[in-house]
């Protein structure tokens, strides 16, 4: 058994390595895809699961800020009633068999929406191919977890010209800035793994401000996949507003079983920041774990980007303090072994 873990933990280290590599391979999938969008449309819609809907939710972070697009995600077996004619719906799944976003292909042509299909195969890239759409194949065998940079890459890349410049040249600062931090984000003795140690057994909480929302969720999806521990994420200045309550309440013996982690990008509203520092002071008083990881960089993308694999590592030295195989996902092939059959 130990075997089987230590090779697991061995294929997932290397993947989560590997992240500005495929970062940099998505984007350039993405460009050279014929995809023939509607660039007068300002909506588009991405409809996906897992890795695939958290890649757009990150991508989000950035056109939000940067473009005239309105980005949404669609995690189900429809898309947005208003997308129709005018608007891009971008179908992904890792796999190509992911039955709802099979069933959103199928909404969005009858919506009208203009469609491109982004996969490593499956049904879906065959759909695609019958129905002669755009079609961005992305490199196959990988869990689709450990395929966010090929994922999100390929976003930026069809999504390029709704930007005032191209992504080209940032993509590969960027790319080339992760791939520096990697020996530093895998070492027993790097600050991923210093923060594994602190956590330790206890239940995760991952916290960002509005920017970073989605980063918090790649976080608490990363430790239960890969960890196999429960985790749970929200977002700032919003929690401020419920989630407060019931930390205030909540008894010192129970709190000792939860751990808070505060992600942070360089620069935060005083509002918002004024607010997290209260809940810090709140949660200590309480005995809860309370830690910031604050990723400086002045570029929102390397930010966001920066922290996924700050995470991704993060999540496998929990996995190795748990003994675990961060590799297998049997209840999820349980799953979908049992939805086939229906």
């Amino acid at each position: 058994m130990r075997g089987a873990v230590g090779a697991g933990a061995e294929r997932m280290r290397s993947l989560a390595v590997d992240f500005p590599n495929q970062l940099r391979e998505g984007f350039r999938l993405g460009r050279d895809a014929d995809a023939r969008l509607p660039r007068q449309s300002t909506a588009a819609v991405v409809a996906g699961m897992g890795g695939s809907a958290i890649a757009a939710d990150l991508v989000r972070g950035v056109t939000d800020a940067e473009t005239a697009l309105l980005l949404s995600i669609g995690r189900g077996p429809t898309i947005p009633r208003g997308a129709g004619r005018s608007s891009v719906a971008i179908l992904t799944s890792y796999s190509g068999n992911t039955w709802e976003t099979l069933a959103a292909y199928d909404a969005a042509h009858r919506q009208g929406a203009t469609r491109i299909v982004m996969t490593s195969g499956g049904v879906l890239a065959e759909r695609a191919e019958r129905d002669g759409l755009p079609l961005v194949v992305l490199p196959p065998g990988l869990p689709p977890r450990a395929a966010l940079g090929y994922m999100l890459g390929g976003l930026l890349g069809v999504l390029d010209t709704y930007f005032p410049e191209s992504n080209e040249n940032r993509v590969e600062r960027v790319a080339t800035h992760l791939a520096e931090r990697q020996a530093e984000y895998g070492s027993p003795r790097g600050a991923p793994a210093a923060l594994a140690k602190k956590v330790g057994p206890r239940v995760p909480q991952f916290y960002g401000d509005v920017a970073f929302a989605a980063l918090a969720r790649r976080w608490a999806t990363q430790v239960e996949e890969n960890a196999k521990r429960l985790a749970h994420f929200d977002a700032f200045p919003e929690l401020l507003h419920n989630a407060i309550v019931a930390w205030d309440a909540m008894p010192k013996a129970e709190a000792r079983r939860w751990a808070v982690v505060a992600l942070e990008g360089a620069t935060l509203d005083p509002s918002t920041s004024t607010g997290m520092a209260h809940l810090g002071r709140l949660l200590i008083r309480r005995g809860v774990v309370a830690e910031r990881v604050i990723f400086r960089s002045d570029d929102r993308l390397e930010a966001l980007l920066d922290g996924v694999s700050f995470g991704d590592h993060f999540s496998l030295h929990l996995a190795e303090l748990g003994e675990v195989d961060p590799y297998g996902i049997d209840a999820i092939v349980r799953l979908k072994a049992a939805v086939a059959k229906r």
